[in-house]
């Protein structure tokens, strides 16, 4: 996931006789987030990444495995570039029982 942060004009609530500030960047900030969610008992686990790539991809895998050791993981992934690649390929090819 990837967050960017940008500012919208739109309707705001401010105290009578205080102008609200905005701040705007001309950059597109944001920041990317790779996240799971271990639906029996709502545990959730999200790590900041400075990139998006297969590498990092893999990396955050072999997290959830770590955390998981003894259960089966049902990953979604969406089609991504950074979801396929050698790193995911030699992953899957390790893993998979």
């Amino acid at each position: 996931m990837s967050l960017y942060f940008q500012s919208t004009l739109t309707r705001v609530w401010a105290p009578v006789g205080q102008t609200p500030r905005i701040h705007v960047s001309p950059q597109r900030e944001m920041i990317h987030f790779y996240g799971a969610l271990e639906v029996q008992l709502g545990r959730e686990i999200a790590v900041p990444a400075l990139e998006q790539t297969s590498s990092v991809t893999s990396d955050f895998i072999r997290l959830l495995l770590l955390h998981f050791p003894t259960h089966h993981i049902l990953l979604l992934l969406d089609r991504a570039p950074w979801d396929f690649g050698p790193e995911i390929h030699q992953l899957l090819t390790e893993t998979t029982v």
